[in-house]
């Protein structure tokens, strides 16, 4: 017989199988390198536009399986939640908390399309300069910095399986 404790217990949320790969993209992009040797800013805006970059790379690496389309979701939904529990630690009331959140994914969204670019493209220096230097162009060591691990991240997870990535704990290069 079926305990009424089993019974009423919720069920385990599916998102969280994402958990040790969402984990990993927030430590890719927190690497120390972007923001000693790539000079992206070391605040709350720069450090979520490294995640939103390494966010986008992965994502992109999942889109190419679309039979793992889910897990693309699951990894994006954990990326909500987990900027929605940020955006309150911060002292955001609930009454700004929904158009911030709005924000975020809506950046998040320009980045997919605007990462998309070619290595080494003037349309992917563009975008970077945009996004993590807030149109405020880095020195040209700074860029290459970030555009030379930009292409060595997307070479690194164009090699690893898309079943292996969305079952990883951390991400190709990332020590550990």
């Amino acid at each position: 017989m079926i305990s009424f404790r089993k019974l009423f217990r919720p069920a385990p949320d599916p998102r969280e199988v994402r958990r040790p790969l969402w984990q990993a993209v927030v430590a890719a992009g927190r690497a120390p390198h972007w923001y000693r040797e790539g000079g992206v800013p070391d605040t709350l805006d720069g450090r979520f536009d490294m995640v939103c970059l390494v966010l986008s790379l992965v994502l992109h690496r999942i889109d190419d399986d679309p039979g793992q389309a889910a897990a693309g979701v699951q990894l994006t939904e954990l990326f909500v939640a987990d900027m929605d529990g940020q955006i309150r630690q911060i002292g955001f009331g609930d009454m700004v908390v929904g158009k911030q959140i709005g924000r975020m994914v809506g950046a998040l969204g320009g980045r997919l399309g605007a990462y998309r670019a070619a290595d080494g493209s003037d349309e992917l220096r563009q975008a970077l300069v945009r996004n993590l230097w807030r149109g405020s162009p880095p020195s040209d060591t700074a860029l290459d910095h970030v555009t030379t691990e930009i292409a060595r991240l997307r070479r690194a997870l164009a090699r690893m399986p898309v079943e292996t990535l969305i079952a990883a704990d951390r991400l190709p290069g990332q020590d550990g």
